[in-house]
């Protein structure tokens, strides 16, 4: 068995793995790398990049449909070749993947560890069983996987995850989605405007991450006119029936109802990879889902012991799992391994303003933490429509509903929720402003063009402006 003796000890190369080795690299110590799956990240192999392909088909594919709505008219049969969309879909996939393996191999073979790694102790690890390494400081930044119901194994090739959807060679007849967050509705939406049959079905009222009840709401209203989504759906059992699954419901009239699908899309949720790394072993504090406790600020574990010398990054962490935090909680977390292997201070790192964007049309965007985390009272919202507003009517994409959120007191803006269009341009604006700490009245001092969909943030500011004069 081979022996080493480092610095720093990295768990997993993904986006937070990889910052972490840049970090800790730049700091002048010796780093390992250590990888048990595929080199790639989960960005570029099954989330934000294909995903995004499939969107970008899919967006295509509604504008060419909803193209009569400006007097152009399209004869003849419109023809979606699914074949052709996956082949994109996969061969831009494995280009951004083949940037990240270029990175990849550009770092040391000396310092690059194939294997599953586990612990021994708190600085010890056993990788497969072919080195053990000793390390001053170690970083967890493992990842995550798909999780669902142990029940829906018994469909067998029919159940699948957001992972198998980027490899499939064509387009299916009919998926039947079950959860109804961020992955679940990008996908339903982009399969269904590529004319795949789609029902989303979800618990508990959830829709992606929208927490303010009005804007919820109306999300609903608007998706459902695209496609089927029950947001609480009384699922009775989900079965195989051949080569297709049948799916039973209780419906509000308190009829059952079945439906049957080529293909159950298990979209409820992902789960930090931690169960595999002995921490048992060590003298960590775990939380009720197994994951180590660890600060944000430093992102240092929690430990029985005086000081913990592991660190914890991205989607293991469980913290805020999106690719701009994992590279940022990577950086953190291979700076303060290097300055804990010097025995230098640890530092706290920047940790951003929270942004959340989810890639269905209309956009879902949240900037802060949500209108859950708002106290009752403190607070005023401004409000905005996208059905009038100027920019959103002339291209047709006039459907949203826009609340940003203020301190009564102080007039600081706390956040946003929305469902609009470009909600990803005004989510950005309104986080830099979160983040500068800016008021409204500040805000309303920015520049604003003519005519542009963010003039409906202008709106909403002009509202929430007179309001929070109203009871100052």
């Amino acid at each position: 068995m081979k022996i080493l003796s480092v610095d720093v000890a990295i768990l997993g190369a993904g986006t937070a793995g990889l910052a972490a080795y840049r970090a800790a690299k730049a700091a002048g110590v010796s780093v390992v790398l250590i990888e048990g799956g595929e080199y790639g990240t989960t960005c570029a192999r099954v989330g934000c990049m294909p995903s995004k392909l499939l969107i970008a088909a899919a967006e295509a594919a509604h504008g060419v449909k909803s193209a009569s709505g400006f007097g152009i008219h399209i004869d003849g049969t419109i023809r979606i070749d699914g074949r052709e969309v996956m082949d994109r879909v996969r061969r831009e996939r494995d280009r951004f993947v083949g940037f990240v393996l270029r990175d990849v191999a550009a770092i040391p073979a000396t310092e690059r560890i194939r294997g599953f790694a586990r612990f021994i102790n708190n600085d010890t690890l056993l990788v497969d069983e072919h080195t053990q390494i000793t390390s001053k400081s170690i970083v967890i930044a493992t990842g995550s996987s798909a999780d669902y119901p142990d029940e829906y194994q018994a469909l067998g090739e029919r159940l699948i995850i957001n992972d198998d959807v980027f490899n499939w060679q064509n387009l299916p007849k009919s998926v039947a989605v079950i959860g109804t967050g961020i992955i679940g509705l990008e996908i339903a939406q982009a399969l269904h405007r590529l004319g795949v049959e789609v029902a989303v079905f979800g618990r508990g009222g959830r829709v992606g991450s929208i927490s303010d009840p009005a804007i919820r709401d109306y999300a609903m209203a608007i998706f459902n006119e695209e496609f089927t989504l029950e947001v609480d759906a009384n699922i009775a059992s989900v079965r195989r029936d051949g080569e297709r699954v049948a799916i039973q419901r209780t419906l509000p009239d308190g009829s059952a109802r079945t439906d049957y699908f080529d293909y159950v899309l298990a979209a409820t949720g992902r789960t930090p990879n931690v169960t595999r790394l002995g921490l048992e072993h060590t003298t960590l504090k775990l939380d009720d889902k197994g994951v180590p406790v660890s600060d944000p600020a430093t992102t240092q574990t929690q430990s029985a012991a005086a000081t913990s010398p592991i660190f914890i990054a991205g989607d293991a962490s469980d913290y805020i799992p999106l690719l701009h935090e994992a590279a940022d909680e990577g950086r953190i977390a291979g700076d303060n391994a290097a300055r804990l292997a010097l025995k230098q201070a640890l530092q706290d790192g920047l940790r951003r303003a929270a942004i959340n964007i989810t890639f269905t049309d209309p956009q879902i965007g949240i900037v802060g933490d949500g209108f859950h985390a708002l106290k009752p009272g403190t607070f005023a919202t401004g409000i905005a429509s996208f059905e009038d507003q100027g920019r959103a009517r002339i291209l047709l994409k006039n459907q949203g509903l826009l609340h940003i959120y203020a301190d009564k007191t102080t007039g600081k803006l706390l956040g946003a929720e929305m469902l609009a269009p470009a909600a990803e341009h005004l989510a950005h604006l309104l986080a830099w402003a979160l983040q500068n700490a800016m008021t409204i009245p500040q805000m309303l001092e920015m520049p604003f063009y003519h005519p542009v969909i963010e003039e409906g943030l202008r709106t909403a500011l002009r509202d929430l402006d007179s309001k929070l004069r109203a009871v100052q």
